[in-house]
């Protein structure tokens, strides 16, 4: 008889130890789900600054030939070479667009459209 009792004084222990190994196994599942949204969003984030960082370096080279208003051959030249990765780079259109216009243009370099991308690296660099 006692060894009835016994058993029976078991199953709620028997019951208690199975519900906190769930509860162990369900908070470890937890704990490994909020690090994996960790390290995604680390690594979403990683990714997001390089490519921003990766379009303000395209900027800067795109802008600098155009800082003083003065575009010589050379500096044509080194626009027409950075137009593709530019674009590439994600660097805006209101940059990319006039850097293209200037690269092709012939002997006169359109006065407007050196403006209009120097107003373009201007509001970039400022936002």
């Amino acid at each position: 008889m006692i060894r009835r009792y016994s058993a029976l004084l078991m199953l709620p222990l028997v019951a208690l130890v199975a519900t906190g190994c769930g509860q162990i196994e369900q908070a470890a599942s937890d704990a490994a789900d909020q690090a994996a949204n960790a390290a995604s969003e680390a690594v979403s984030q990683a990714a997001s600054d390089l490519a921003n960082a990766a379009v303000g370096e395209a900027v800067k080279q795109a802008c600098a030939p155009i800082r003083d208003g003065n575009i010589g051959a050379e500096d044509k030249q080194l626009l027409g070479g950075l137009v593709s990765a530019a674009d590439a780079a994600g660097v805006p259109d209101e940059i990319t667009g006039p850097m293209s216009q200037i690269a092709e243009s012939g002997d006169q370099v359109p006065a407007e459209t050196v403006a209009s991308m120097q107003k373009a690296c201007d509001d970039y660099s400022a936002g």
